[in-house]
């Protein structure tokens, strides 16, 4: 039943997809059944997701609900699927966002909702398969597959320029995937398979190492991204319907530090001893660079965008500490920010659907009109500032205890983010929230019901992750110390001798 279990969670939506495109009758009686269908189908796949989570073995580090099965044997290739406490997490992660985000298109998507639909759930089944896929050409095919329904839900329900941000995201991805094709060949010819558990088993020559690990940089340093491979993602971001901005910040930019910690990290340990420095000069890079411009945005969308940008250079400098505490923390700090720049777009389109726009300047008192709004964005404005009692808090405390261990100044540089993240962000919740009404403020609404369904969930699991951090770091924190204290542990610095801390540290910081 284990197999079946991850199997299910992972095709579920995409059958969902295909009836949702079958469904009869009328424009309006087929998007509403398919609308309804699409709920329906995320909102089980959540509850075999949590299944999944109850029946898996913390203590086991290795592999479980395993599926292999033959396809291309003779090549060395396999149909092989199962996953570790990193995978899981985000499974959990993609499962949750789903038909939160389905929920908010609802109204805002109003035109060919039962392609939306179908669109939202083939990425669901495309971001399960990529984070269970245990052989590479799997991996790929998945990866490439996040492609298509992306570039779609920008390019038909996005905003004005959605043509060209649909256009850059995929010609940028697609780019950076060609260099992972070649990086897979590679490996391919080296070894005669690409089965990942016995890819990490290799022992590849360094010099082979620095340049497959190039590869991968490239590859999921566009996806993540990476500065300065980030051109893409303004536009798209801002363009993107708010369902799909949401599962593209939220899930779909994990792909690319998943890609990053599985193989860079964790495949390439030398390599990675390498790149290290200059990885994490680009990771300050992008926490200081996306800051200073998210401050001087006058668009909301916008400002989330760059907002979320220069977390993301966080969570690459938390992998390349190559300490235990680091990795883990830039685990825990993509789960964070997955919730909370999810729950910040939502917050934005609630106001913005309103007021008919996301110009700052044109908005003022929204708080009189909107308080239970006020009360969320608040929360999640802290949270993303890195307030103590949230996950964010957690994960990037984590982050600096292993950079601390690699260089004060990187540590110092990286959290910045805190300061430089309350500068921007309370400056946009003080002009928006607060002031004196302007414009058509004074007719706003507050969130209703369904609004709420949407935003509450969020708020809950952003103070669960940061009261009880521990219910997270206990399914993936294994598998980092074991590959800690294997290969990725050897000739580091004094730092990776502190493998057994991180889930201590994490027990002080909920307290």
């Amino acid at each position: 039943m284990q197999p079946i279990l991850l199997s299910l969670i992972t095709y579920l939506p995409l059958a969902g997809a295909l009836v949702a495109f079958l469904c009869p009758g009328g424009p309006a009686e087929r998007d509403r059944a398919a609308r309804w269908l699409g709920l329906w189908t995320t909102l089980v796949t959540l509850g075999l997701s949590v299944l999944l989570w109850i029946g898996f073995d913390p203590a086991q580090p290795g592999l479980q609900y395993e599926t292999r099965l033959g396809w291309l044997s003779e090549y060395g290739i396999t149909y092989h699927t199962g996953v570790d406490g990193i995978s899981l997490v985000f499974v959990l992660l993609t499962a949750f966002l789903t038909p939160l985000s389905l929920l908010a298109g609802w109204r805002s998507v109003q035109t060919q909702g039962r392609d939306f639909v179908a669109m939202l759930l083939m990425l669901e089944t495309a971001l399960f398969g990529l984070f269970s896929a245990q052989d590479l050409v799997l991996f790929y095919v998945f990866y490439e597959a996040t492609l298509i329904p992306g570039s779609l839900m920008i390019g038909i329900w996005g905003g004005q320029k959605r043509v060209w941000a649909s256009l850059q995201f995929f010609l940028f991805t697609f780019a950076g995937s060609l260099f992972m094709l070649v990086g897979l060949i590679t490996m391919w010819l080296k070894t005669g398979t690409t089965d990942i558990p016995t890819l990490m088993a290799t022992g590849f020559s360094q010099p082979l190492q620095g340049w497959l690990l190039l590869a991968f940089v490239l590859a999921f340093g566009v996806k993540l991204p990476l500065f300065p491979l980030h051109a893409w993602l303004p536009d798209a971001y801002t363009e993107a319907p708010t369902p799909a901005a949401a599962m593209m910040s939220g899930v779909l930019s994990k792909t690319g530090a998943y890609g990053l910690l599985r193989f860079g990290v964790l495949m390439f340990p030398d390599a990675a001893r390498s790149f290290a420095p200059y990885i994490l000069a680009l990771g300050v890079a992008a926490i200081l660079y996306a800051a200073i411009v998210a401050y001087a945005q006058s668009d909301m969308k916008r400002m989330v965008a760059y907002s979320s940008f220069s977390h993301m250079g966080m969570i690459a400098v938390g992998l390349f500490t190559l300490t235990a505490e680091g990795i883990d923390g830039a685990i825990f700090q993509m789960l964070s920010h997955g919730v909370v720049i999810a729950a910040l777009f939502f917050c934005v389109a609630a106001v913005a659907w309103r007021a008919e726009t996301r110009d700052i300047d044109a908005l003022g008192g929204v708080a009189k009109q909107m308080p239970m709004l006020a009360l969320l964005a608040m929360l999640f404005t802290m949270a993303n500032v890195g307030l103590p009692g949230t996950g964010s808090f957690v994960g990037e405390l984590l982050v600096l205890m292993g950079a601390v261990h690699v260089s004060l100044w990187v540590a110092l540089l990286a959290g910045s983010t805190m300061i430089l993240g309350a500068v921007y962000m309370l400056s946009l919740y003080r002009r928006v929230l607060f002031g004196s009404v302007k414009g058509t403020v004074s007719l706003l609404r507050d969130l209703t019901a369904g609004e709420m369904a949407i935003l509450v969930p969020l708020a809950v699991v952003t103070l669960w992750m940061g009261v009880h951090p521990s219910t997270f770091t206990r399914l993936f924190d294994p598998v980092v110390m074991q590959a800690v204290q294997g290969h990725v542990a050897t000739g580091l610095s004094a730092g990776a001798t502190h493998v057994g801390t991180a889930q201590d540290i994490v027990n002080v910081a909920s307290r």
